[in-house]
């Protein structure tokens, strides 16, 4: 796997991504004891909305930044996003009132959501050797889970020394690496001559992933993939502390097996990806999913409230539902990496150099606007009907999309064909 590290450009690049993410991870500690400091009992319901411009963000700027773009030199770009993102970080401490963190966020994130597909985009060039690829994808895999892992450590442990405010300057300081790996990778220019009407150019990117029965089938894959990361985000915390009576610290335990899984799958895919096609293991990433997601629905049923004098039809203690939890989550994080970690091998087959970052930024829009469903499913179903009614749905809707995966991208049709071209 690490044979990808090799190659000096890639090298650089992939220093650019862990040192960015890590620094994102601190950011997203620092921005919760700021909201906290703002709004006190109502941090919650900032951190909320935070997210919410999030996704907007990642939905509705990237195609139209793209499409804006398309000429401009990728390292010029992707330097300039991080300044943006230089910029913001040192400005939050700063903040006084809850709408300026909204704005704030709205910037920072529009300057990730320019930054992430174009970084996605430029590797299969700069890796041309498919084997050399697939390896990249793990290592970028592993990169997220561990920082998944690691940066809430890091910031727990920066914690005890200083106060929540350095860590914006750390978070700027990753941005700075990231922006000056980037500018000494020498990125390869663009073929694209981003021609055509706007609109054209700003829908470009999706017309071509309809127009590909591979690429179709990995739109309704990202809807699983929504349905299980929204269950592990939004209701481990409820699952951990409300059910089973766990700590914090079993929270954080809990989502690092979801990672622990990801991680083994993702050091597993280049050897299994030589003896298997993408979609024998995608879709068994879509099967695995859904199994899970019924076996979370289970859980709550199968184990009685911690002090609770009830016994349930299973007998099974916290203790031993938790153990329970930690396997399922193992599965879902599994499952997650089996479609996540080959996804950008079928954009860069099902792709030429110059549709090549418009179809990244349609898959990096398009999945994330799964999560725009999933993710009220998962906080306000739970919230109101419990979680074992919150899994069974998400398991339903995984289950419905992975079926229409299999069916709209048939087992007879490879990957890499001739590129079906959309106008503009």
């Amino acid at each position: 796997m690490l044979d990808a590290l090799r190659d000096r450009r890639f090298r650089r690049l992939f220093t650019a991504q862990v040192v960015a993410l890590i620094g994102t991870g601190l950011l997203t500690v620092a921005l919760g004891l700021l909201a906290y400091d703002l709004a006190g009992a109502h941090a919650g319901v900032v951190l909320g909305t935070a997210l919410a411009v999030k996704m907007i963000a990642y939905v509705v700027v990237a195609p139209v930044i793209s499409a804006l773009t398309a000429q401009v030199p990728r390292t010029a770009l992707l330097v300039s996003a991080d300044a943006i993102r230089v910029v913001i970080a040192l400005l939050l401490p700063f903040v006084t009132r809850t709408w300026e963190i909204y704005l704030l966020i709205a910037l920072l994130q529009s300057a990730s959501a320019t930054f992430t597909p174009a970084f996605q985009s430029v590797i299969p060039t700069v890796l041309p050797d498919e084997r050399q690829y697939t390896r990249a994808l793990s290592l970028s895999r592993l990169a997220y889970d561990m920082e998944s892992l690691l940066s809430p450590i890091l910031a727990a442990a920066a914690l005890t020394v200083i106060s929540y405010h350095s860590l914006f300057p750390g978070t700027a300081a990753g941005f700075v690496v990231s922006a000056t790996m980037v500018w000494r990778a020498r990125l390869p220019r663009l073929t694209d001559d981003g021609s055509g009407p706007l609109r054209a150019r700003i829908t470009r990117g999706a017309r071509l992933m309809l127009n590909r029965p591979v690429l179709r089938g990995l739109l309704a894959m990202n809807l699983v993939v929504a349905a299980a990361t929204a269950l592990v985000l939004v209701n481990t915390v409820v699952y951990v502390r409300e059910r089973l009576g766990g700590s914090n610290t079993e929270v954080a335990l809990a989502l690092g097996c979801f990672g622990f899984g990801s991680m083994v799958v993702a050091l597993a895919l280049p050897r299994a990806l030589a003896e298997l096609s993408d979609r024998q293991i995608m879709l068994t990433g879509c099967r695995v999913l859904p199994l899970a997601l019924a076996l979370a629905a289970l859980i709550p049923a199968m184990t009685a409230p911690a002090g609770a004098r009830a016994q349930t039809w299973s007998g099974l203690t916290p203790a031993e539902g938790g153990a329970l939890l930690a396997l399922t989550w193992m599965a879902l994080g599994a499952g997650v990496s089996m479609i996540t970690t080959p996804s950008s091998r079928l954009l860069r087959a099902e792709s030429d150099s110059a549709s090549r970052t418009a179809v990244f930024t349609a898959q990096f829009s398009l999945s994330h606007a799964c999560f725009l469903l999933t993710y009220p499913i998962a906080g306000v179903l739970g919230a109101l009907a419990g979680l074992s009614i919150t899994a069974v749905t998400l398991a339903v809707i995984a289950t419905l999309a992975a079926t229409t995966a299999a069916r709209v991208w048939p087992a007879s049709i490879p990957v890499g064909g001739e590129v079906v071209t959309a106008g503009g």
